[in-house]
């Protein structure tokens, strides 16, 4: 008998743990596979590998660009495509879990849902043709699929992607976290914070592991400034160099007139930012306050909410979020909870509902496909219009001349009567906005006198020459824009100020400055650091004395280069999340004593400890890098390696220069930190731009159809 129970206790084992191992895949529900077979699609691999995708039809671009993306990447696709599915848990463990419970939180399917049959039929036969993309190359590469049921995906998945991942763009995940962890909201655009005031550590978010540090430059010269006639524009993005959010380069040229030349992420059938024949632009991140937190009045069953002297119900939604454990994928219930205002939070101080620019729709994936095939400023403008993306600054510029920067945000029309950067009553409708302004009421300045506009993650009321500076008493308190400057903004004014006409030569040189100016926080910081009393502690006061006798510039020509990168990004950290500044002895105790253990005193050359590193093996790359957490040559954040070297993982990304000559005619350059196929070692397109990218130079954009013929490129059809 003892013998029957422990078999039958095995057989019980074997039974659950088969249970944990298929019941996931076995109870996802795959949809079927969207009919579309393409017209005609070549794809070409430049000499960088590249992809330019050729097509009949817009449609037919859109799905060699999905086959194209999946060669170099389909291990990101597939968590991408996983996080609009819920299924994020299954392949990415705990944290793909907690963006699972975003995405049910924030109802991403049910607005996908609702709102793909209102979009345009041109954007759903674009992303019913990536689908359709995807899933030939998942049906030609079984091997290579990591989640059984993910496929066939569908169009509306694709744009469900885009519906989730928009909003982290400008905070929601610090709002998310504080409350989900019933923790103390953190000022209006800054990070989660932890009850003892430090840094929540770093989790996976849709938009990468560190959203509160997401940044970029962007700058462009009218042709009145340039040297030459020429109209120039400078895309410089600081993103993650890997994930889904990582950007990666593509070319698109279409019978239907679709050209254009710039890079996406996972999960797009078309760029996001770059140029076309006739105009281009770029992106950086801006910070207003879109999203408003209510504190709800519920009943003693928790079960209804007060609103306007009435009882409504809560509604609740159960849900499965899928962690992976090993072989294992464990069911673990939540419950959700949503009112009129928007998604709801409970935790031990309450309930808290959440409404947020662009929340519960999915415009901006029109909007994107209109921007790439604007022909001049007149319907770039009408395409900015339609305000489909929630928040980023839009930095432009044409064959014709024109410059400008935007600072695009779907600003909520707030009534004033309201503390709108605290919790706000959520039991009257008279703080309850539904609509968004106009796109005539966000901050522009066009084709100002000084002949140059530029974005650094700072102000809008700085974006050119002393005397073009925007009004901001023109513009509402209630709108939330900052008045924050970064190091970066003010040297890129300084650098333009100083140089008078510009060509290409000058241009690259402003880009790639890797100076601090003696101004503003740096300086405060720098100021307290040397003012510290070190008389006890002979490393500290050479730290004083390096510090002291610092350049200013992280070139890594000069003494105390590594020094001075390593305690500036705390300083620099805490401004741009706009929290207190950290303890300046505990920095520089710290970073001497990194310094110290690794490399034997404190002023190793900066390349030797700031380094780009790459795969392993044959495949490894290990270059020195300048720059660093807020100079314009952006060496934003890194993480410390066991040798101690600084291994930079989110900063300078993709790079493209612009050039309209005096006759309109377009050309480019462009680099990123490793190369186009990023996962798949065995490339050699692995790491072949991390040479150029660490030197400081670019590679041709063969956007000339002619031009990539005569280059030798490597034509075939997916």
């Amino acid at each position: 008998m003892l013998r029957r129970i422990l078999l039958g206790f095995l057989l019980l084992l074997v039974v659950t743990a088969a249970s944990l191992a298929l019941w996931e895949p076995l109870t996802a529900e795959a949809p079927a596979a969207p009919a579309f077979k393409p017209t005609d699609v070549r794809i070409a691999r430049d000499k960088f590998g590249v992809p330019h995708i050729f097509g009949k039809t817009d449609a037919d671009v859109a799905y060699g660009v999905a086959y194209a993306h999946s060669e170099d990447d389909f291990a990101t696709l597939q968590e991408v495509l996983a996080m609009t599915r819920g299924r994020a848990g299954a392949i990415l463990g705990e944290d793909g879990a907690k963006i699972d419970y975003a995405e049910a939180l924030l109802g991403v399917r049910a607005t996908s849902a609702r709102d793909w049959p209102r979009l345009p039929a041109d954007v759903r036969a674009l992303f019913t043709a990536y689908a359709a993309g995807l899933n030939h190359y998942a049906d030609k590469h079984p091997g290579e699929v990591r989640l059984s049921g993910l496929f066939p995906v569908t169009g509306e998945d694709v744009v469900a992607g885009f519906v989730l991942r928009s909003p982290f763009f400008f905070g929601l995940d610090s709002v998310l976290g504080s409350l989900v962890e019933d923790k103390a909201l953190s000022r209006e655009g800054g990070p989660a914070l932890d009850a003892t005031g430090k840094l929540v550590p770093r989790e996976l978010t849709p938009v990468g592991t560190d959203p509160a540090n997401n940044g970029s430059n962007g700058m462009a010269v009218a042709p009145a400034r340039s040297t030459d006639g020429a109209t120039r524009l400078v895309s410089n993005s600081h993103q993650p160099w890997t994930g889904g959010v990582a950007w990666y380069e593509l070319v698109v040229h279409s019978g239907e007139g679709w050209d254009f030349a710039g890079a996406n992420f996972p999960g797009s059938p078309y760029p996001f930012l770059g140029h076309n024949k006739y105009l281009g632009w770029t992106n950086t991140v801006n910070r207003p306050d879109l999203i408003d937190v209510y504190k709800l009045t519920l009943d003693e069953s928790g079960e209804k909410y007060r609103f306007d002297g009435a009882w409504r119900p809560l509604e609740e939604k159960r849900i499965w979020l899928k962690v992976k454990v090993g072989p294992f994928v464990l069911p673990i219930p939540r419950t959700i909870y949503r009112s009129v205002h928007g998604p709801v939070v409970k935790n031990e101080k309450g309930a808290f509902a959440i409404r947020y620019a662009g929340i519960d729709q999915a415009n901006m994936v029109t909007q994107y496909y209109r921007l790439n095939k604007a022909k001049d400023f007149a319907e770039w403008r009408a395409a900015m219009a339609g305000q489909g993306v929630p928040a980023t600054n839009f930095i432009y510029a044409d064959a014709k001349g024109n410059i400008g920067l935007f600072y695009n945000a779907m600003f909520p029309d707030r009534p004033a009567g309201f503390n709108w950067r605290g919790v706000l009553p959520g039991d009257t409708s008279a703080d309850l906005w539904t609509k968004t302004l106009p796109f005539d009421r966000v901050p522009a300045l066009v084709n100002p006198r000084s002949g140059y506009v530029m974005n650094a993650n700072n102000t809008p009321w700085v974006a050119a020459g002393p005397g073009d500076e925007l009004d901001a008493a023109a513009f509402s308190p209630l709108l939330g824009i900052e008045d924050d400057m970064t190091n970066r903004a003010t040297r890129l004014i300084e650098l333009f100020e100083a140089s008078g006409q510009i060509d290409a030569a000058r241009l690259r040189a402003i880009k790639y400055d890797t100076a601090y100016a003696k101004t503003g926080y740096a300086k405060a910081w720098m100021n307290r650091l040397l003012a510290l009393d070190t008389k006890d502690d002979p490393a500290l006061a050479q730290a004083q004395r390096l510090l002291r006798e610092w350049d200013w510039n992280l070139d890594g020509r000069g003494k105390g280069d590594a020094l001075a990168l390593m305690v500036l990004r705390p300083a620099n950290g805490r401004h741009y999340q706009r929290r207190a500044a950290p303890d300046p002895r505990t920095v520089l105790k710290e970073t001497v004593a990194h310094l110290q253990e690794y490399f034997g005193g404190l002023d190793p050359k900066l390349g030797t400890v700031l380094r780009l590193r790459h795969g392993e093996g044959a495949n490894r790359v290990d270059l020195p890098l300048d720059g660093g957490n807020d100079t314009v040559r952006a060496s934003t954040l890194w993480d410390a390696e066991p040798d101690g070297r600084l291994k930079v993982r989110h900063g300078d990304s993709f790079i493209m220069f612009v050039t309209w000559d005096k006759d309109g005619k377009v050309r480019s350059e462009s680099i990123q930190p490793f190369g186009s196929a990023t996962t798949r070692p065995n490339s050699p397109h692995y790491n072949d731009q991390a040479p150029l990218f660490v030197a400081h130079k670019l590679k041709p954009v063969l956007f000339d159809p002619a031009a990539l013929k005569a280059s030798g490129a490597r034509f075939y059809r997916p």
